[in-house]
Formats: C-alpha cells, structure tokens, sequence
C-alpha cells in the first residue's frame, strides 16, 4: 500500500488538475457565447443564398460555368474541418473517422482522393495517408472569411484544372451544446436546384427577370457561394469545438472530484491502519513490562 504522505501528494495533484479543467470548462463557455452567436446570426445568410442560387441557377446555362461542369467523378477532394486545438473529447476523431470512412468508399469504388485540412487536428490524422494536398493550419481560432475565401479560391483553381471532379466539405455540425455531429455538403459542381418544393407550397414559385443578365450575376456569385459554404462550415466548427471543449472539461472535472473521493477513503484508510499499529505496538510494549 503506499504511503500516507503519497497519497496525500496524489490527493493535491487532482484537486490542482480539477481547478485546471474547471477554469478551462469556464473560458469554453465564455467563448461558445460568441462563436454560437456568430454562427445562429450566419446560418439565415447562407440559407438565403442557397434560395438564391437555387432560382439562378434553375435557369442557367450550365456550360457557360466552369463550377458548375458535371464530369465523370475520377478523382474527389474532401475540404476535412476541423479544430486547431485538442482537449474537445471525440469531437475532431469524430470528423477525422468520418473523412477516412469516405476515403476507403471511394477508393473502393475506384476513386482518387486527396484532402484538403482546415485545422492542425485533420492534418495530423490525414497526413499518413499521404493524400494532403493542401493544409491550412493555426487559422481556427481567429478565422476570418479572407481565409475561407483564399481556401475556396485555390479549391475551385484545382476544379476548374480538372485535377479534381468532385469536391465535398466535411465539418462538425452544431446541433446543441450537447450534440455536434459531422456532416458532409458538395461544394463542387455547382448545381443546379430546378425547383423548390418548400416555395411552392407556400406560393412563392414563380419565373425571376433578372438584371443585368443571369450569366453575369452567376459569374459573381459563384465565386462568394463557395465562400459563404467554406465560411459556413468553419463557423459551425468554431461553435461545436467550445461546446464540445466545455462538454469535456465538465466530464473531467466531475471524473477528478470522483478520484479525491476514492483517494481520501484510502487515505483514511491507510491512516486508521497506521494509528491502530501503533496503538497494538504501545499495548504490546506496555504488556511486555508487566510480564
């Protein structure tokens, strides 16, 4: 068993690891406010965009658009998500499995694939694969859409050089505090959306005069729609890291509680054993000169 004085020195370092992981549980939380207000105030603007580029599309000519060329899928780019820091329980193992799991489907299917990284944790578990062709690390905690806009740029100049035919976003979505959940949305090609079951039922369907011309407004909006997509899902990750982090720490510092429990009971355990030996020593001594 070991000693009084170990066990009281294991006692302190949990309780110290508890104070860490409860104030580490409290910066979470006060930065989830934010990133969670961020990504709800965002979430009706890429919505939105989507309707539009749904009605511009419907009635476009496809062939005049690079973006939104359909080709025989040969080779697939996955844009993987992820957080730049750890201590956030499965939440980036999560992602990371999944972004592996479509890699092994496509390859089975005969597919090339190769991954772009947003975030240290995707580049760390992808890069042994050896099909990173692009990482953009150390940008998650203070993105900004300047980089989802150079990420989408260099995405789409890979596309459009026919190095890739397919392109797909895989990000952790933002159910609740409690639940995020990786999700997958194509980014490229653009498609096509002919018609919108949900407006025509609300009587909104209807044909749109545009001006200038559907082409030019396309030509600019293709461009940002990917942008807003990328922007979109590094929100949803920033929000779902915190929440996830804060989730963590909460676990871990109830798991820290838990052990001070156990280790006192030893403790006083070990210290009832220690006074009892040395009460038997006294009484046997004590004995032993009456005899």
């Amino acid at each position: 068993m070991a000693s009084l004085k170990d066990i009281k020195n294991k006692i302190a370092g949990v309780k110290k690891t508890a104070q860490i992981t409860k104030a580490m549980n409290m910066v979470a939380s006060a930065r989830l406010r934010g990133a969670q207000t961020k990504m709800e105030a965002f979430r009706p603007y890429s919505s939105k965009f989507d309707e539009a580029m749904s009605n511009l599309s419907g009635g476009a000519n496809i062939a005049a658009f690079p973006l939104m060329e359909v080709r025989n899928v040969a080779t697939v780019e996955i844009v993987v998500v992820t957080s730049d820091r750890g201590l956030c329980g499965s939440f980036n193992a999560n992602i990371n499995k999944l972004a592996e799991k479509k890699m092994k489907a496509y390859e089975a299917e005969g597919k090339k694939v190769s991954f772009v990284c947003v975030g240290k944790k995707s580049n760390q578990y992808l890069k042994k694969t050896g099909k990173v062709r692009k990482a953009y690390t150390d940008i998650m905690a203070s993105f900004q859409m300047f980089h989802a806009r150079e990420i989408a740029q260099d995405v789409a100049d890979n596309f459009v050089k026919g190095n890739a035919d397919k392109v797909e976003v895989l990000y952790g979505h933002f159910k609740s505090v409690a639940v995020q959940q990786p999700a997958v949305q194509e980014m490229l090609p653009v498609q096509p959306v002919v018609d919108a079951p949900s407006a025509t039922k609300k009587g909104m369907s209807g044909d749109y005069i545009y001006e200038p011309s559907t082409e030019e407004i396309m030509d600019v909006m293709q461009p940002l729609y990917l942008n807003v997509i990328l922007y979109h899902a590094m929100l949803e990750v920033g929000a779902s890291e915190h929440a996830a982090r804060m989730t963590a720490m909460e676990n871990a510092t109830s798991a820290c509680r838990d052990i001070v429990n156990n280790l006192t009971l030893i403790y006083n355990k070990a210290r009832q054993a220690a006074v009892t030996g040395e009460l038997m020593d006294i009484v046997g001594g004590a004995e032993a000169l009456k005899g």
